[in-house]
């Protein structure tokens, strides 16, 4: 299911939604505890899990960007700065697990969102994988798909608008 982007005030956000079938903890292991976090996105580093905490992403070559913990509410939200703009999730109980929403926060649409878009939609994937002890064939060929389809809802949307 691709993201619901939507205008508001002072920019934008796209809203991806999952319904899991695992509980609320085990998801949010996954976001935050460093040896999980590193299975769908190596880059990034919990160093420090409170509000006002760091995420250390790995630019290239050791280089790292410190994104600062907004807001964090154990196995339940968790939102951090991304660049000019924010990645926030947010976990919700279902009977038969828990419903995960990612939400960015967009500053302005430029070329590169549709691939953000693209790479959070794999993430997703690859999370929702991993949960159910299996893996991903290719990230980069699924990355590649979505990616285009995330151009296409881009122009609509910025056509619509």
């Amino acid at each position: 299911m691709l993201a619901v982007i939507q205008c508001v005030e002072n920019g934008y956000i796209a809203c991806f939604e999952r319904h899991l079938k695992h509980s609320v903890e085990k998801v949010w292991s996954s976001l935050t505890e460093n040896d999980k976090l590193e299975k769908w996105f190596s880059e990034l580093r919990v160093d420090d899990l409170r509000e006002g905490g760091i995420i250390k992403f790995n630019m290239q070559d050791d280089i790292f960007e410190e994104l600062e913990i907004i807001e964090l509410k154990m196995c339940s939200i968790l939102e951090y700065t991304w660049g000019e703009d924010r990645v926030r999730f947010e976990l919700y109980l279902e009977p038969n697990g828990c419903r995960l929403v990612l939400i960015e926060k967009i500053n302005k649409i430029t070329d590169h969102t549709s691939k953000d878009l693209a790479g959070w939609h794999v993430c997703l994937e690859v999370i929702s994988k991993l949960l159910e002890g299996r893996t991903l064939e290719s990230r980069d060929s699924e990355w590649k798909r979505w990616h285009e389809q995330y151009v296409q809802l881009i122009k609509k949307f910025l056509e619509n608008s």
